[in-house]
């Protein structure tokens, strides 16, 4: 069982750090780099990307996983030291997955409705997409996953230091 908590805190950790460092990239590299070019380019690139990222890897093994696996830990430790740390973890990284469905993906799916950007007035489609908005909750997102990140690699720490005799 000491295995098998191990290998789910293990797994908690590194797709919790995963989706930090997802969120992080498009907070500090992406969206920056959106932000420099025009309409056009913005809309079918934001369209193209948020295409791309809705794949079984990404929802199955980041997004949804980390937050599986950190429920698991969670219930592997429920005697452990560890356990508040995985807890809290656990609710920040909800928080996240809330802004994400609640403010972020909205935004997201609104773009790609809007139309294809060869067709569709492309400075309206990203004006009511609210870049603003997008940064800002993403910007929460990375603040938060981060914490949640850090938690989780003290909630290991707390187990191996457990672990020894």
């Amino acid at each position: 069982m000491n295995g098998l908590r191990v290998a789910a805190l293990m797994a908690a950790t590194v797709t919790t750090g995963m989706m930090a460092g997802i969120y992080f990239a498009y907070s500090n590299a992406f969206m920056p780099g959106l932000a420099k070019v025009d309409d056009k380019t913005f809309v079918s690139t934001f369209q193209a990307v948020d295409r791309a990222i809705i794949n079984p890897v990404f929802l199955g093994l980041g997004f949804v996983g980390a937050l599986l696996f950190t429920v698991l830990a969670g219930l592997l430790s429920l005697k452990e030291k560890a356990l508040p740390w995985i807890a809290a973890a656990l609710v920040l990284y909800l928080i996240t997955m809330v802004l994400t469905v609640a403010v972020n993906v909205p935004l997201n799916d609104a773009l790609k409705a809007a139309g294809d950007p060869n067709t569709i007035d492309v400075a309206a489609a990203r004006a009511a997409f609210d870049e603003a908005r997008w940064r800002t909750f993403n910007g929460v997102r990375v603040v938060l996953d981060l914490i949640a990140f850090g938690l989780l690699g003290w909630a290991l720490y707390l187990t191996g230091k457990a672990a020894q005799p």
